[in-house]
């Protein structure tokens, strides 16, 4: 089938298969605007392959329900309103989000930000079953510029709070990144005369910040797990080339090959099990420091910017999990190093018994050549004999009839003028039949 015959009606080229996937990729998230003032919960789920499938279906039966559209088969987000708010889904790699925004002015008590609790706002998504296990919850509140009249010291913890101006002095976001009792972390975005485009965008972005350097830290657990191990198998592989040194034979050998084995297949086991979660640490905390450079941080007086607090916090965690993973490949390297040299001495005193048995093996040839020439030999003298000795019966038999025919002759005589005859004659017999033997070899 040509290209023009399968090219749309209209058009002159056909698509690649994966083009508009591609395209549309671009738009899968778009920002969404924001008025300000408004409350937004946002939480994230850890989901795999099956909670995915049914977490999209129970979310479909809730707009359906609800009278809403529902999410196309392929969306990887969705937007619908209930009742003057917006509940937002978003489906990601291995997280599923819950995007819940709020009027403010229909939610706030007594002028401070996050009150009501956040808690008390959430009821609307508790009737979607919880996909996986809650990993982030987020109570982001945007306010209008209040200058200083907003108490921080009570809103968050002073020994943690991080502030900054971003979006050129537009905004202000603060937070000290700790659960309230409800378990959200809170963020106050100060607005100070942006668009609702500029304030959704920036929402997306510091709700990002939190979801992905959240995200990131799971590799820290991972790594604590294998330290031990790696440490372990650091130990065994200092002891055992320690033992290779001093050890010959190939029994030895071989069972110390046997443990660098065991050694490298648990290593290899266990960073086969780490690669995804630490290759995923690694994405996450880019976006991290992506979303942070987006947002163009500038310092407030007093307090950290929340890239400096989370490079204090977060780098570290992040260069735990770079370190195992980097004593994971260089052990990998250092053991395939050992078990090749293992392997070498194996094959070199395998070549050494190989040689000596088949010097064993010439001499054993050399031997049996010899004693098949001493029974060459011997069979010689002995058939000699018995041929003699029938000519022998021979010859007196004969002599009655010959002595009647007028033949004299004395049969001990001719019997032993025959002798060397016959023994040269069957000697030159067996001499050819083992030159036969030895040219057909």
């Amino acid at each position: 089938m040509t290209a023009i015959e399968n090219a749309k009606p209209g058009r002159a080229f056909y698509d690649h298969p994966l083009r508009a996937a591609v395209l549309a990729e671009l738009h899968a998230r778009p920002f969404a605007p924001v008025s300000t003032p408004a409350r937004i919960l946002h939480v994230a789920f850890l989901v795999d392959r099956g909670q995915a499938l049914a977490d999209r279906a129970a979310f479909a039966a809730l707009c359906a329900a609800r009278g809403q559209p529902e999410p196309a088969r392929d969306a990887k987000q969705h937007r619908v309103g209930f009742g003057g708010a917006v509940l937002r889904w978003e489906r990601h790699a291995e997280f599923t989000t819950y995007t819940w925004e709020l009027p403010a002015e229909d939610v706030t008590e007594g002028g401070l930000p996050f009150q009501p609790s956040s808690a008390s706002l959430a009821g609307v998504l508790a009737e979607v079953p919880q996909p996986g296990p809650l990993l982030v919850a987020v109570d982001l509140h945007l306010v209008t510029d209040t200058a200083d009249g907003l108490p921080l010291d009570r809103l968050f913890d002073r020994a943690s709070l991080a502030r900054s101006d971003v979006e050129d002095g537009l905004a202000e976001i603060a937070t000290d990144f700790q659960p309230d009792p409800a378990g959200f972390v809170r963020i106050l975005v100060r607005d100070r005369g942006m668009a609702p485009d500029a304030a959704g965008a920036l929402v997306q972005r510091v709700m990002e910040v939190e979801t992905y350097r959240t995200l990131a830290l799971l590799g820290l657990p991972e790594a604590q797990r294998l330290a031990p191990t790696v440490a372990h198998i650091e130990t065994e592989l200092s002891a055992l080339t320690e033992e290779m040194r001093q050890t010959e034979g190939l029994a030895a050998n071989n069972k110390l090959l046997d443990a660098l084995t065991t050694l490298a297949a648990q290593l290899e086991a266990d960073a086969a099990a780490s690669l995804f979660r630490f290759g995923a640490t690694r994405a996450y905390e880019e976006i991290v420091a992506a979303r942070l450079r987006a947002v163009g941080e500038r310092a407030v007086s007093g307090y950290p910017t929340w890239q400096q607090f989370l490079l204090r916090r977060l780098q570290p965690a992040m260069r735990t999990c770079q370190a195992i993973e980097q004593r994971q490949a260089n052990l990998s390297v250092k053991l395939t190093s050992a078990a090749n040299l293992l392997r070498t001495r194996v094959d070199v005193e395998l070549e050494q018994q190989n040689r000596d048995l088949l010097s064993s093996m010439n001499k054993r040839a050399r031997m049996q050549l010899r004693l098949q020439q001493t029974v060459e030999g011997l069979s010689v003298a002995a058939i000699s004999y018995y041929v003699i000795s029938l000519l022998h019966y021979a010859l007196e038999g004969l002599h009655g009839r010959a002595e009647a025919a007028g033949l004299h002759y004395d049969v001990g005589v001719t019997t032993a003028l025959s002798v060397p005859v016959v023994a040269l004659t069957i000697w030159a017999v067996v001499r050819r039949i083992r030159k036969g033997h030895f040219d057909e070899g």
